[in-house]
């Protein structure tokens, strides 16, 4: 059995992985081959979107996406998580959002906290995508590119969002 096929090797890539994907590696960019040349990491994300949701978005949306009556709309079945573009969920994501909203023919008139300054574009994209894949949705997986491009777009924006202020500004 050759040595880059070993179970000793797996053993400390696997190991390696586990590590990057719990935050730690420190500033590791590239893991050595077989020969020890350096390759770039693998292309699978780190980030899981269910636990990032059940971390920052449960408290208020719940675990079932259901939200809170009278305070917190739901997710599941909602126009803005189902929606074919995901821009404006991004962008509520990272501006947050205030005032009366209309989810499932229900009003609500919360506010919900901005997280651009908490969450990376991974992270977000990560958040989004299991909210618009869970509880029935059907949206689309959304990339860390189009979050980066939707915080830049709305990134002198100091406030939360208005649904009008939302909707006349991002498509």
């Amino acid at each position: 059995m050759s040595s880059s096929s070993s179970p000793a090797r797996a053993l400390a890539a696997f190991a390696a992985l586990a590590l990057i994907a719990c935050g730690g590696g420190g500033d590791a960019e590239t893991t050595g081959d077989s020969t020890g040349a350096a390759t770039p990491p693998p292309a699978v994300s780190a980030v899981n979107g269910e636990t990032l949701y059940q971390n920052t978005c449960a408290v208020c949306h719940q675990n079932d996406g259901q939200g809170m009556a009278g305070a917190y709309p739901p997710l599941a079945g909602s126009h803005y998580t189902n929606a074919a573009s995901p821009n404006r969920m991004i962008a509520i994501i990272l501006k947050g959002m205030t005032g009366p909203i209309t989810v499932k023919d229900v009003e609500y008139n919360g506010i919900m906290a901005a997280h651009e300054a908490l969450l990376s574009d991974e992270e977000i994209a990560a958040i989004a995508t299991y909210e618009r894949s869970s509880w029935g949705n059907t949206g689309s997986a959304v990339t860390a590119a189009q979050v980066a491009e939707v915080r830049a777009a709305v990134a002198s924006r100091t406030t939360a969002w208005t649904v009008t202020e939302l909707e006349t500004t991002v498509p």
